[in-house]
């Protein structure tokens, strides 16, 4: 099965720059590729900061470009985003009891979780004791499936000071959640603007460059500092025996 992970496009109102770039031009660009090469994806995953300040603007911008692709398209919440704001504009979207945007999805390759890690006022995020309660009602029910987590705040330091303070705040709870099952395959996350993958507690994970504007590669500051590299979008090939994640720079084509 074939997948197409993107994440964080932090749109702005249409004719906006952010950082000196143009979001929408952007992800105009991401979906052109998308369409051209990635037809017979079986969806789209989306790991939150659809929009940079959770405009409704910016998720009907984002909502007219991704049905473009012709694929189903799933999101999750990132810190940038406004959970109320975007519910009125997708107000479809699955949630929790608790009203969290979290689903699960039946693939031929086995269960997505898509999980809800944004802390309203914070550029943390949090996995808090009513969120986890979902996660384990979901582990339990899919025991017996592959499983793969999405979400958009890493639960692990990146040893990236700029980003680990702003990370996950229940690290080790989160760990231990996850820790009562063994069939969590992969951890698809977004926040880093970075490309990057590794093996954390026995499982593999992937992350990328966002589609505007990225973090700067830089192992002792904890302030933000962007760059303009390009942007890119994930292409996920899920087997029975093995992964494979391939980044795209689209730019380049």
């Amino acid at each position: 099965m074939k997948i197409i992970h993107v994440t964080d496009m932090h749109l702005v109102k249409a004719g906006e720059l952010l950082h000196g770039l143009d979001p929408l031009q952007r992800l105009q660009a991401c979906v052109d590729s998308i369409g051209r090469a990635h037809s017979d994806a079986h969806c789209i995953v989306v790991t939150g900061d659809l929009a940079d300040r959770g405009e409704i603007e910016s998720y009907q911008l984002f909502d007219k470009l991704m049905t473009e692709t012709g694929l189903p398209v799933y999101c999750l919440l990132g810190n940038h985003d406004i959970r109320k704001v975007y519910l009125d504009q997708f107000p479809t979207a699955e949630v929790d009891a608790h009203g969290f945007v979290q689903t699960s999805v039946q693939t031929p390759a086995g269960v997505f979780l898509l999980i809800d890690t944004l802390l309203d006022g914070s550029h943390s995020g949090s996995y808090c004791e009513k969120k986890q309660q979902w996660l384990k009602a979901k582990l339990d029910q899919h025991h017996d499936q592959p499983v793969f987590v999405f979400m958009h705040h890493p639960p692990f330091d990146l040893h990236l000071p700029c980003i680990d303070s702003i990370g996950l705040e229940e690290k080790q709870a989160f760990a231990d959640t996850l820790a009562t099952h063994n069939n969590v395959r992969h951890l698809f996350f977004g926040h880093a603007h970075r490309a990057l993958c590794g093996h954390w507690k026995g499982i593999s994970f992937s992350s990328l460059r966002g589609t505007n504007h990225q973090v700067q590669l830089d192992f002792k500051s904890d302030k933000i500092s962007y760059s303009h590299e390009d942007p890119e979008y994930a292409v996920v090939f899920i087997d029975e025996d093995q992964i494979v994640v391939h980044t795209h720079n689209y730019f380049s084509e």
